[in-house]
């Protein structure tokens, strides 16, 4: 089956209505076992839209990056992240929640109505919006702001793996796959990684491995 191609359809129903100022929203790093949750938020300008805007995890990350490029020159965009300790402490819903509002002030205006990734909307919004379930496949605003916040996560992930190499976060991005597992196993827990999180938690708990 063909992958959807996001478009334009929400953005220009809600300029129907005489908004002008769309913000698109996502976050990426609800799943990895480490580092921050990171979202953004984008308003495109119809006139100047970069060519190839997709679903991030689609595109390549030679593809994410030069679009993430292009949008910090023709676009409105904020990012906005959440770090381990508050993942921890709120849980990586109501962190990742934290993490879109934040990228919304760092917009340098309040949208009109934003279009949010998801089925549930963040608290605290300035701004009428809309959950859009999938939103990053069909909506190109949302898959901006995925690019956007994959591409600004993977490069905090590759800075911190040069903190902790035996980990292959610059590969991973922090999300659970077998080498990250094995050197979790055999190297032990750092201060990057989210405690709450059930393999972390679990190797802590049998106080096994010390914390490095």
């Amino acid at each position: 089956m063909a992958r959807p191609v996001p478009d334009l359809t929400r953005e220009i129903a809600v300029r129907s209505r005489g908004l002008s100022l769309i913000a698109g929203i996502d976050e990426v790093g609800r799943g990895p076992l480490c580092g921050p949750v990171t979202a953004a938020a984008v308003i495109l300008d119809p006139a100047h839209l970069p060519e190839g805007i997709g679903d991030s995890k689609a595109l390549s990350s030679a593809r994410r990056e030069r679009i993430a490029a292009e949008l910090h020159l023709c676009a409105r965009v904020g990012i906005g992240h959440a770090s381990v300790a508050e993942i921890d402490r709120l849980n990586i819903l109501w962190a990742s929640h934290l993490a879109m509002l934040r990228a919304v002030a760092m917009l340098g205006v309040t949208p009109d109505f934003a279009l949010v990734d998801g089925n549930r909307l963040p608290e605290g919004l300035p701004c009428p919006a809309e959950a859009v379930v999938k939103g990053d496949a069909h909506c190109l605003s949302i898959a901006a702001a995925s690019i956007v916040a994959k591409v600004a996560r993977d490069r905090i992930m590759v800075d911190l793996a040069q903190q902790h190499p035996q980990y292959g976060w610059e590969r991973n991005a922090g999300y659970p796959t077998r080498d990250h597992l094995q050197a979790l196993l055999d190297f032990g827990v750092t201060p990057h990684h989210r405690r709450s999180f059930r393999p972390v938690h679990n190797i802590l708990y049998q106080g096994v491995y010390l914390t490095r």
